[in-house]
């Protein structure tokens, strides 16, 4: 799926704040004119155009980023390289910020932050341009990974340096909604860029052959190199918030103990390690089943990978809705009230292991100049039906675990640990699933086991809960304030 995590105090998406954010900058502007202090206002002014810039910015690269998964998909598919190594694209774009959790944030904390986006988004360039001069599209992706991995604490924290806090679940709103956006959209682009259509009028273009570019992925690519540039020209237009940080120590071994200690700390917390649980299941299952999907497609629908991009796009819709209606529906407090929901999901990927386009009658289904085949709507149904469960669950989840983050460390060391144990489960997710391909096994096989592997585990943490739950009702110490010894 690629739903990237959004931090900050909480990350509930709550509807009504997708359009306060951009309200409430303007009335504190206008307040402060009204009062004639005009220094406030014109600061508050920077502000404002400073986080729209943010949005611009994460919009493109994010966009950027999941185009280029299906371009490099495409790529590995020309190359005839072997089945296995579709899903270590993401392992080796992941691995990185497995390695650099500790340390990332204090490179973010370096220098001002959109200096630092806009140095790592040349960094993806770099690893872009590398795919097209031929170097083997994992190595190449990996240092696309680099730059995202140095790029993420940057383009989070600096909301909390740019905004007031009681705006700060606004703003985390309009980015989730840009994120999910970009997501969606990226994916359908990327899916475009390498389908029949686009690729003859773009290796039609004049000069192309005299870059090296002759192929649909190449083509591609060197589409994808510009969204890049857009967002990093984004990345200059972001204000100096003012914000500066004491020396950061350079003792790598010093970084380590302290990453070691807060990850320790979020672990022993009785909410914070249910919530770390959960997230952490979800965030290696929806990586491995991005490209489950697309296998899936391929063998159950007879999709090519451009459409099944389009398939695939439709579980981060469902994931978008879903997270909305979790937003409206369930408060902070009863955010352990959602796990069930994660059971379901498991559920229904059980049950999509049985599904092929020989079960569904040959109907067409017509809106307009649109017609679609019934077996295509139905899964398109089976993908938002799964997004939205896995959406539902997770926001609640992530926000309780920004929460108790906040309360007991800081915002940086919270996501510094939170996308260290998140992008491990990626790893190993993904390399059970390339292991499963390299043994030909069935992808019925697969989702199944991969369906029966998430109910398991959310059982598990259920009773986990329930155990901890049994010594006190922990869910009364959601809400409290920041402890002063946090990190």
């Amino acid at each position: 799926m690629g739903i990237e995590k959004i931090s900050g105090h909480s990350v509930f998406l709550e509807s009504r704040s997708l359009a306060a954010a951009s309200n409430r900058l303007g009335e504190t502007s206008r307040a402060a004119r009204a009062t004639g202090d005009t220094r406030d206002a014109t600061a508050i002014e920077i502000m404002k155009k400073g986080f729209y810039w943010i949005m611009a910015a994460q919009f493109f690269s994010s966009l950027a980023d999941n185009a280029l998964l299906i371009a490099s998909i495409a790529l590995l598919l020309q190359l005839q390289a072997p089945g296995w190594m579709t899903p270590l694209l993401k392992f080796f774009f992941t691995v990185s910020y497995v390695v650099l959790a500790p340390f990332v944030g204090a490179f973010a904390d370096s220098m001002m932050k959109g200096r630092v986006m806009f140095i790592t988004n040349l960094v993806k360039v770099v690893g872009l341009m590398l795919m097209l001069a031929s170097v083997h599209p994992l190595l190449a992706y990996g240092v696309v990974g680099l730059g995202a991995a140095a790029y993420s604490p940057a383009k989070y924290g600096i909301l909390t340096e740019l905004l007031p806090p009681q705006q700060l679940v606004a703003a985390n709103g309009w980015i989730e909604g840009t994120t999910v956006g970009s997501i969606i959209l990226g994916t359908v682009f990327g899916g475009f860029l390498v389908s029949q259509m686009a690729s003859r009028y773009l290796l039609g273009l004049p000069g192309l052959a005299h870059l090296g570019i002759n192929t649909a992925a190449e083509a591609a690519l060197g589409v994808i190199v510009f969204v890049y540039i857009i967002a990093a020209l984004c990345n200059l237009k972001i204000p100096d918030t003012g914000a500066r940080y004491p020396h950061q120590t350079a003792n790598p071994a010093k970084q380590l103990v302290e990453f070691i200690h807060c990850t320790k700390v979020l672990w022993t917390d009785k909410l914070g390690q249910i919530s770390m649980a959960v997230t952490t299941l979800f965030w290696g299952a929806g990586a491995t089943l991005q490209f489950i999907v697309i296998k899936w497609a391929e063998y159950a629908l007879g999709l090519d990978l451009s459409k099944a991009a389009t398939l695939q796009a439709t579980v981060a819709f469902g994931v978008a809705a879903g997270a909305i209606l979790a937003a409206t529906r369930v408060p902070l407090k009863k955010s352990l009230t959602v796990l069930p929901m994660g059971m379901g999901m498991g559920i229904l990927c059980m049950v999509l292991s049985l599904y092929t386009r020989s079960l569904v009658p040959d109907l067409q289904f017509s809106v307009g100049s649109l017609h679609l085949p019934l077996y295509l709507v139905l899964a398109g149904m089976f993908m938002v039906a799964i997004g939205a469960m896995a959406g539902y669950f997770v926001v609640p989840m992530n926000a309780l675990l920004q929460h108790r983050g906040y309360v007991l460390l800081s915002a940086g060391h919270s996501i510094a640990v939170q996308n260290f144990n998140e992008n491990v489960s990626v790893l190993v997710m993904l390399s059970v699933y390339a292991l499963l391909i390299k043994l030909n096994l069935h992808i019925q096989w697969i989702i199944g086991l991969f369906g029966v592997f998430v109910v398991g585990t959310m059982w598990l943490v259920m009773q986990w809960n329930k155990r901890n739950m049994r010594e006190r009702d922990w869910t009364q110490i959601i809400g409290e304030p920041r402890h002063e010894s946090g990190h």
